[in-house]
């Protein structure tokens, strides 16, 4: 995810404790997608943890945003 960013997001992983858990959840969440989808869940739960996991992402890439113009970057 935002490999573009990989600067960044080492760099927020090391100071910002909110990223990290916003971040981290978004992993669990990609992970558990896709066990349900190999174990064949109903398709409703799994549209459920993909929203989930995509206002996750949005938050994310909003974190990242303002870090670059915080720090003109």
């Amino acid at each position: 995810m935002f490999h573009e960013y990989r600067d960044i997001i080492t760099e927020l992983k090391q100071k910002d404790a909110h990223f990290i858990k916003v971040f981290d959840k978004h992993n669990e969440l990609d992970e558990e997608i896709q066990e349900m989808e190999k174990n064949h869940v109903d398709q409703f739960e799994v549209e459920k943890k993909k929203k989930e996991k995509l206002k996750l992402k949005d938050e994310v890439f909003d974190i990242i945003v303002k870090y670059k113009k915080d720090n003109n970057l």
